[in-house]
């Protein structure tokens, strides 16, 4: 692979937390991939990526869930990161496909020459969760320390911990906003937009087509985009009342929290998604102001893979996991 599809498999890797929506118990979720979209059902995936000549490649495959078999991923917090585990795994297996898609040699739905070799991935995914460490742990606590010890009106550790939480939310919100200015990068988010739009109009019970799908919005309430917004939000309120004055203490407790944070976010999502609180309701909502960013209006042929995913995936659905029935 050369540099600029080394580059643009980073830049994915980067973004799966925020491309990725369902979970485990929801009916229909899904991905934006290289020129495709991921879509998965309770018991099915199906990956649909386009070729350059216009030819839809699929690759589908059943689905076992994790909670049906070990009733402890069912409990509150630790099913948020069993979730979260799930779909990080499967999203990079539906990148992988489509990485190899986007290389030499592809014909019907298997790859004959070029490859993305395990190892190549596995570097790549290192890379990418150091660079993701470095940018949202040590760039943020380092620039509050900074700051702290610069002025001694915001120099306490409740200060320092409150500016480190603000500079990680603003990072975020930076890099989402540039690389929405790639050209690559909106492609992807074009896709991200007819993934849920094709899962909006599935869930609205009326015909999966591009007219019905091109109907509705693109940002949806189970995007990744949104979870991590809470996340952040979560981390900033919890990380300010750490005990800790040392740099590497403090660096220290927010990677070793991280599981902790996640599986609280995830709770509170499910809790708003119920209408219970309107309090968290509105702590969901940056994520779908977000989702302007990281969403963007599909065109008929991007909506067309989508819906050819869906398909795919709802069609293995059936074998393996029964009809499907919207509430």
């Amino acid at each position: 692979m050369n540099l600029r599809g080394s580059a643009r498999l980073f830049a994915h890797i980067q973004l799966l937390p925020v491309l990725e929506s369902g979970e485990e118990t929801t009916l229909i979720g899904g991905q934006a991939v290289m020129e495709g979209v991921m879509m998965r059902s309770p018991h099915s995936y199906c990956v649909a990526v386009r070729r350059p000549n216009g030819e839809i490649l699929t690759e589908e495959a059943p689905l076992e869930r994790l909670s049906d078999k070990h009733p402890a991923f069912r409990w509150p917090i630790v099913r948020g990161l069993v979730t979260l585990g799930s779909a990080m795994w499967l999203g990079m297996k539906a990148l992988k496909f489509s990485a190899d898609c986007a290389l030499e040699g592809v014909s019907g739905a298997k790859v004959q020459k070029k490859e993305l070799t395990p190892t190549a991935m596995t570097l790549q995914i290192a890379f990418s969760l150091l660079f993701m460490i470095g940018l949202y742990k040590v760039v943020p606590l380092l620039l509050a320390t900074l700051i702290g010890q610069h002025f001694r009106a915001v120099g306490g550790r409740f200060a320092i911990n409150v500016i480190d939480g603000l500079l990680r939310i603003g990072i975020f919100l930076g890099f989402m906003y540039l690389l929405s200015q790639m050209k690559d990068m909106y492609r992807l988010f074009q896709y991200h937009g007819a993934e849920h739009r094709v899962v909006f109009n599935y869930e609205s019970g009326q015909p999966v087509t591009v007219a019905n799908a091109q109907k509705f919005v693109t940002w949806h309430p189970r995007c990744g985009t949104s979870f991590l917004v809470v996340v952040l939000i979560v981390a900033m309120v919890g990380f300010a009342f750490l005990p800790f004055d040392h740099f590497w203490a403090k660096l220290t407790a927010r990677i070793l929290l991280m599981p902790l944070v996640i599986g609280i976010s995830y709770e509170a999502i499910r809790y708003a998604a119920k209408g219970q609180s309107r309090a968290l309701a509105l702590l969901t909502q940056p994520g779908l102001w977000l989702q302007r960013v990281t969403t963007k209006p599909p065109t008929d042929a991007q909506t067309e893979v989508a819906i050819c995913a869906l398909e795919h995936a709802m069609e293995l659905e059936k074998t393996h996991g029964g009809v499907l029935v919207v509430a």
